[in-house]
């Protein structure tokens, strides 16, 4: 299966290049998703005018002309079912993306995703059926959403329990890390060397 980075900032403080260890977040994160038996290539969704910039950092960069990141992600879509994740996790695990994975493969919903106890869903983390996210997309974009977050109300997927996996494995809670400030660099440096 292929995973897409989407590495597409909106805002002005979102920065997939912050250094983690002296390199760019977005390449730890692909190195990650590299770990990953069931993943067979990673393809980064980025802003057309930084192509250069991340053309540096990772494999393959897929530049898009885009206003949003659902815009860039519908622009982006492979023809087959693909693992989504964005730029600034670095403490992805590999093991919870081949369970994600083989989730997938068994059931065949239109998406997999993790959810926490309190329902919401970490849709930046998920495997996802390209026919059916383009319709939750444009579902989401017509009631007036703009943000990724609000598609889950317009797909039938299999949720994952997020506690019921950290119950059998604490670290499952760390793929979920995002990287926005220097304090969440500073975790992760840390993280990283244990």
């Amino acid at each position: 299966m292929k995973a897409y980075i989407l590495a597409f900032p909106e805002k002005r403080w979102e920065n997939y290049t912050i250094p983690v260890n002296d390199e760019p977040v977005v390449k730890l994160t692909e190195r990650r998703l590299l770990m990953s038996k069931r993943i067979d290539g990673v393809l980064t969704i980025v802003r057309n005018d930084k192509l250069k910039t991340y053309s540096l950092h990772v494999s393959n960069p897929v530049p898009v002309s885009a206003k949003s990141k659902m815009e860039a992600l519908l622009k982006a879509l492979p023809d087959g079912p693909f693992f989504l994740v964005e730029g600034n996790m670095p403490l992805l695990m590999h093991f919870l993306v081949n369970y994600l994975i083989g989730v997938y493969y068994e059931n065949e919903p239109e998406a997999v995703i993790p959810v926490w106890r309190d329902g919401s869903a970490e849709v930046f983390h998920a495997v996802y059926e390209p026919d059916a996210l383009e319709n939750a997309v444009g579902s989401a974009t017509a009631e007036g959403y703009t943000s990724l977050s609000r598609v889950v109300e317009f797909l039938d997927y299999e949720p994952v329990s997020i506690e019921e996996l950290a119950g059998r494995n604490p670290k499952v809670t760390l793929s979920f890390v995002r990287v926005k400030n220097s304090l969440d660099v500073a975790f992760v440096e840390t993280n990283m060397k244990e």
